[in-house]
């Protein structure tokens, strides 16, 4: 039998920890793609990695390059290159560096994996989205963006924290673009079905959205130097599981919406069913007039970034 084969691009942090977790779940083999300043790095990390397999158990092979050949066949591409956001550099000079890095990459994953699946998540997350369906011409389902899981599992972890119960009982959901815009939505967000608006107060709320929002930001103000890499790969990781089973699991992630809630012609987080063929469906929840209008904010901010690509 041929084991499913899973493309990681870029191999910093958030790179190289969605290969270990992949590697230790043993559902496909995994070829590490960088362009680095050492030549050899990926190859070095991905034997590092590999050396772990007979201590957790898995026989994933992982391979590092730094040409695509390797990729050739990929059932998934994980785009995580491109660069973070330097001092004295806007948002625009981040914004035009990327896209022309994961535009690169997306026509590499198109030419070598021509029936592979793309999960972005370099950032900005939602424009990069829009670069990569541009470059690699899949069609809308075959190119999605990881987003909505990570600021989801953020509210998850304050909200277990400020109720003090398993983190396994509660679910949330936040939609819109991947920024300060995006919408924590506490009425859907649960405690084993029941919804934290019976559980906490409005200020207890208020405060664990605002957490949210600011989420990647107070790992980056702690840290000093760089930003979150676990918690994205697990949330990548769990976007590549959800396709390798066909577990048509329902997932908040950046989707290419045509009229959907009202928005057209760009990536916003909204729930998904994913499986095999990538995204499979797009759920359209009963939004608030409230809900609604910071959805439309949020995506008017999206939109408004992908205006600035040059």
């Amino acid at each position: 039998m041929n084991r499913r084969k899973v493309t990681v691009v870029g191999a910093g942090h958030v790179g190289e920890s969605v290969v270990r977790a992949l590697a230790e779940k043993d559902l496909a083999d995994i070829v590490l793609v960088d362009i680095p300043q050492t030549e050899n790095m990926p190859a070095g990390k991905s034997l590092d990695i590999m050396e772990t397999g007979p201590i957790y158990g898995y026989d994933s092979q992982v391979t590092g390059t730094t040409s695509y050949e390797a990729t050739a066949g990929s059932d998934i591409v994980v785009i995580t290159a491109g660069i973070p956001r330097k001092p004295g550099m806007s948002r625009d000079d981040l914004l035009n560096t990327n896209a022309a890095i994961v535009k690169s990459v997306a026509e590499q994953a198109a030419r070598h994996s021509p029936g592979s699946i793309l999960i972005i998540v370099s950032n900005p997350l939602d424009a990069m989205c829009q670069v990569a369906l541009q470059a690699s011409k899949f069609p809308k389902n075959r190119v999605v963006g990881m987003a909505g899981i990570l600021d989801s599992s953020r509210m998850r972890t304050f909200i277990a924290q400020a109720l003090n119960v398993s983190t396994e009982n509660v679910h949330a959901m936040v939609l819109g673009g991947h920024g300060d815009t995006m919408v924590p939505l506490p009425r859907f967000s649960t405690v084993s079905g029941i919804p934290i608006t019976e559980l906490m107060t409005k200020e207890q709320i208020d405060a664990i959205n605002t957490r949210t929002c600011n989420g990647g930001a107070e790992i980056v103000k702690l840290l000093k130097t760089g930003s979150a890499y676990y918690a994205p790969a697990a949330a990548a990781v769990e976007m590549v599981t959800a396709i390798l089973l066909d577990k048509k699991k329902v997932l908040p992630c950046a989707a290419y919406l045509e009229g959907e809630y009202g928005i057209s012609g760009i990536f916003v987080g909204v729930p998904v069913k994913l499986g095999s063929t990538g995204v499979m469906e797009i759920l359209q929840l009963k939004l608030s007039e409230d809900e609604k209008a910071a959805l439309l904010k949020s995506a008017a901010s999206v939109k408004e970034l992908c205006g600035v690509l040059k």
